[in-house]
């Protein structure tokens, strides 16, 4: 396909986001995204981030398969993760599951770091030719299990999982900072929810459910 193809593709991409937006309203409290959300996305070339046979359906607003029985999120998912997590430019962001590397670029336009760890050997070194290739040189990708995060760097500002244990790790929640905010999948499989999750000054935590949703089940691995 050619470039003029994709823009063409990623521009329908975003219309669809901001219809869905509207249609979300009820769920999400406001009828559109953050505007530095939408440059990001804007910005980002998602066929960048997909396996080349699937490159023609890159912007359809769908999860891919990005092989080893994972995917990369839906468009519309992504946005309003990255929406409800609120980025600001002096962030440090952790993100677990970093897949082929979409979700950390997006996040990469927005915060001052991004950690991401991903659990699949293969995966993180895809991902991080995918992100220098881009030109993301402030995102750092380690191999381990996201259910610890990643403590030496911690703590973070802002931590966004993109699959689904049935209850928040603790470590994670640990590694959140005061005043930070965590957007997460939880539940069992059949009843995943989306949720946010607020760290007060005083260190007190409290969750808002989004919507339902259905991710990868976030795998434990190997300790770490």
């Amino acid at each position: 396909m050619s470039d003029s193809e994709f823009t063409a593709l990623h521009q329908r991409m975003l219309a669809e986001i901001a219809a869905k937006t509207i249609f979300s309203t009820g769920q999400l409290g406001k009828a559109a995204l953050n505007s530095r959300v939408m440059e990001a996305l804007g910005k980002v070339p998602r066929h960048a981030f997909v396996p080349i046979e699937l490159r023609p359906y890159a912007y359809v607003d769908t999860p891919l398969p990005i092989g080893y029985g994972k995917t990369i999120s839906q468009p519309f998912i992504v946005a309003v993760m990255t929406d409800l997590l609120d980025v600001r430019a002096t962030d440090t962001v952790l993100e677990i599951g970093t897949g082929l590397g979409y979700q950390s670029a997006v996040l990469a336009s927005l915060a001052k770091q991004v950690y991401s760890v991903e659990l699949i050997e293969e995966l993180a070194r895809q991902a991080r030719q995918r992100l220098a290739r881009q030109g993301h040189a402030n995102v750092e990708i380690r191999i381990g299990n996201g259910c610890h995060g990643w403590p030496e760097h911690a703590p973070f500002d802002r931590v966004i999982v993109t699959a689904a244990p049935e209850l928040i790790p603790p470590a994670l929640i640990y590694q959140l900072k005061p005043g930070g905010r965590m957007v997460i999948p939880a539940g069992l499989q059949e009843s995943q929810q989306l949720l946010l999750v607020q760290k007060d000054e005083n260190g007190r935590v409290s969750t808002r459910e989004i919507f339902q949703v259905l991710f990868s089940l976030l795998e434990e691995g190997e300790p770490d």
